[in-house]
């Protein structure tokens, strides 16, 4: 399907639809940022070159990720974004990873949350972020594997599994945070003008689908939905394994 496209420079366009977009940028500039220095702070626990070599390559592809999102976001609003950026990471802080085992799994269901929310805006309605998008994508479509991958074996090997379920439990939450809450009158009003395709509540769907197989090949086990304090999709199948 052909993407709609915003009339004219965007401190033109109707109101609503420009702020919604310079929404979207600083919230993606929030993630971007933020992922980056979580992975930058996890390379304490790294002590294997190969899995140096990837953390350390994930660091410098999410600052420069935040950096395209920062120069759309000055072009077109005429202003810095890093004031903003500061000041949100000052109030909401991504937390810290305290071990390899916890980074594996941050870079597993963190970065496959966003991953999932991006492809959100693939046919944005708005051009330069639908540009900026695919060129995210396509630099990180297949490296949630990887973070699979490494997590899988450790978790599996972690005999401590109220810890191993704890620490998965609290990245699933902010995996999910990401995909933003299902429902909303935001949502209804992005998709509504193209912004975005989808509900949240399908993008959530896709991200549990998605992580399910790796869940159970792992020994772990989806907490009962209350227990994540996120808002999810009333018909949002979740097996209790």
């Amino acid at each position: 399907m052909t993407p709609l496209t915003a009339p004219g420079p965007l401190m033109e366009c109707e109101p609503r639809y420009r702020e919604t977009v310079l929404q979207m940028l600083r919230s993606q500039a929030w993630r971007e940022l933020s992922a980056a220095q979580l992975f930058g702070h996890g390379l304490q626990y790294v002590t294997d070159l190969r899995t140096l070599k990837f953390i350390s390559h994930h660091v410098v592809e999410e600052t420069e990720h935040y950096a395209m999102v920062a120069e759309l976001y000055q072009k077109h609003a005429g202003e810095s974004l890093d004031g903003w950026v500061s000041a949100k990471l000052a109030t909401k802080p991504i937390p810290w990873a305290s071990s390899l085992l916890e980074l594996s799994v941050a870079k597993w269901l963190d970065d496959l949350g966003g991953f999932w929310q991006l492809r959100e805006y693939e046919e944005s309605s708005w051009a330069p972020y639908r540009e900026i998008v695919g060129r995210i994508i396509s630099q990180e479509e297949g490296h949630q594997i990887h973070g699979q991958n490494i997590a899988v074996p450790l978790i599996r090997k972690e005999t401590d599994r109220t810890k191993v379920q704890a620490l998965f439990e609290s990245w699933l939450r902010q995996g999910l945070i990401c995909l933003g809450r299902p429902h909303s009158e935001g949502n209804r009003y992005a998709v509504s003008v193209g912004l975005k395709k989808r509900d949240s509540a399908e993008c959530i769907k896709d991200y549990v689908r998605d992580i399910l197989p790796a869940v159970r090949e792992a020994g772990l086990r989806l907490p009962p939905k209350e227990r994540l304090g996120v808002d999810l999709p009333d018909d949002l199948a979740w097996p209790i394994d």
